[in-house]
């Protein structure tokens, strides 16, 4: 009983000090560094915002797309020129209708068809100095799909129905030529010629040279030899004329006349004899030797 008296009187003697108060919060020197903390973030965010929205405007971007760059039903469709530093893959590429596509490089263009190991079957490289394709096989066919030109490793065959060379030192051919027809353009010559060896025609139903309105003229340095193995060599023409055949001996004693026949050696050689009242191709043999 006496302890609790003592401290109920305790507790309700007046106190001789105040109340004591604990503040709560960031003062001094963390106070000005949170408040430029938060006021350099408030500047970074300002900026970042206005940079964003200068390169929207930059940029051009828009709902429908970016720039020359426009998102379609169909696909990506591009305005002007356009620039690519890494490859394209792309299925189709086209341009507007009624504009032409260009492509444009500093060194060449090369196009590449692969198959399904990434392995190249067909190139196409376009460069300043050549074009060059690489295939199994090339060809050039109309919009009606007539064959014009075709190429592979066996041979080169010209569709068209007319194959012109307009070089002013005409074709050269290594090798053999076959051919049904060699006509020349209207009012043009043609002219075959082989500087350095042999000029060879054959056929297995007969050669035919035909020349409609001008001369014909075959020339060599050797031999010229006209071969038929079954059939006839035919020359017609209202003159034959053989200017340079060799002239057999004649009879001093006796009248020269103009009047000569042509005489065949047994080796085919033919020459002339001064005709006489008989035969006088026996007395000029030594001309077939």
């Amino acid at each position: 009983m006496p302890q609790e008296q003592y401290t109920h009187h305790r507790s309700t003697m007046p106190s001789s000090e105040g109340p004591q108060v604990y503040k709560v919060g960031i003062y001094g020197w963390r106070k000005r560094c949170l408040y430029f903390f938060v006021l350099l973030l408030m500047i970074l965010i300002l900026v970042n915002l206005a940079m964003t929205i200068w390169i929207l405007k930059v940029m051009n971007f828009t709902i429908d797309g970016m720039g020359n760059l426009r998102i379609t039903e169909k696909g990506l469709k591009l305005e002007g020129d356009s620039e690519f530093l890494q490859p394209l893959y792309a299925k189709e590429i086209q341009s507007r209708p009624g504009n032409a596509l260009y492509f444009k490089s500093a060194r060449n263009v090369t196009v590449n068809i692969l198959n399904e190991q990434t392995k190249v079957l067909t190139q196409l490289i376009t460069g300043p100095k050549a074009v060059e394709a690489y295939g199994n096989k090339f060809e050039v066919k109309t919009v009606s799909g007539k064959l014009l030109f075709s190429a592979d490793s066996n041979e080169v065959v010209v569709g068209a129905e007319r194959l012109r060379v307009l070089g002013a030192e005409g074709t050269v051919f290594p090798k053999s030529i076959e051919t049904p027809n060699v006509r020349a353009d209207p009012f043009k010559e043609l002219r075959l010629e082989s500087p350095t060896r042999s000029l060879v025609m054959e056929a297995p139903k007969g050669v035919e040279i035909n020349a409609e309105a001008g001369n014909m003229e075959a020339t060599c340095r050797t031999e010229l030899r006209l071969e038929s193995k079954d059939g006839e060599i035919k020359l017609d023409a209202a003159k034959i004329k053989l200017p340079r055949l060799p002239h057999g001996s004649y009879t001093p004693t006796g009248t020269r006349q103009k009047v000569f026949e042509i005489c065949v050696c047994a080796n085919g050689r033919l020459f002339l004899s001064q005709a006489g009242t008989g035969s006088t191709c026996q007395i000029n043999t030594s001309v077939c030797l």
